[in-house]
């Protein structure tokens, strides 16, 4: 059954990580865990990747290579799915999708599908799942790793990526990770998504904006 209302992030009761503290701190986290899942909600609609081709490509308007590039990275993400198989922890990942779709989750969703065509776990759930818990403003983008951290990562208005609030509280991630948790279970896989809503779509025609 779905839960209806997400834990609050109160930023007091966390510790801010710059972008490259962050970064660092999640890898070495990530590398630790053993046979525990890691959890990732997703909400906003437009993000500036930093450091992906394909995406540069996207905004020059450059579709095919964009895509090109997009499948250039299967041999990578295969190799995370086996290593996440030798250490028993996988990642889950859930996307919120509002419709009209903004050029980037065009994008995106075609990231997501190779993601999911390689073994990662992404379902995609309407806006209208977490509605009861956006009556003040809508909800951050949420990592869980193990089940010991959570982070509140942070983005500047344009989208442009900007570290984190790092929490350890047990409760706090207790609560946040049963939220994603029925968020995943009342979700669509992206795969059967993407058919569907996606697949059929013309390659965009302008630059994103």
């Amino acid at each position: 059954m779905l839960d209806p209302r997400a834990p609050f992030l109160v930023p007091a009761q966390g510790e801010r990580l710059v972008r490259d503290a962050y970064r660092r701190d999640f890898r070495q986290r990530d590398a630790q865990i053993r046979n525990r899942d890691s959890w990732k909600f997703e909400r906003r609609q437009h993000f500036e990747e930093q450091g992906s081709p394909s995406h540069d490509a996207f905004r020059r308007g450059d579709w095919e290579e964009a895509l090109r590039l997009l499948d250039e990275r299967r041999d990578d993400l295969l190799a995370v799915t086996r290593e996440d198989e030798r250490r028993g922890s996988f990642f889950h990942r859930v996307r919120v999708v509002e419709r009209p779709l903004t050029p980037y989750m065009r994008w995106e969703l075609h990231s997501l599908r190779l993601r999911a065509e390689c073994g990662e776990r992404v379902r995609v759930v309407g806006v209208e799942k977490v509605t009861a818990s956006e009556r003040a403003a809508p909800l951050p983008e949420v990592v869980i790793l193990g089940g010991r951290t959570l982070y509140h990562v942070l983005y500047t208005e344009t989208g442009v990526p900007n570290g984190a609030v790092r929490y350890t509280d047990p409760g706090l991630i207790g609560g946040w990770e049963k939220y994603i948790k029925s968020l995943y279970e009342a979700g669509e896989d992206v795969m059967s998504y993407f058919d569907r809503e996606v697949a059929h779509l013309p390659s965009p025609t302008t630059k994103a904006e």
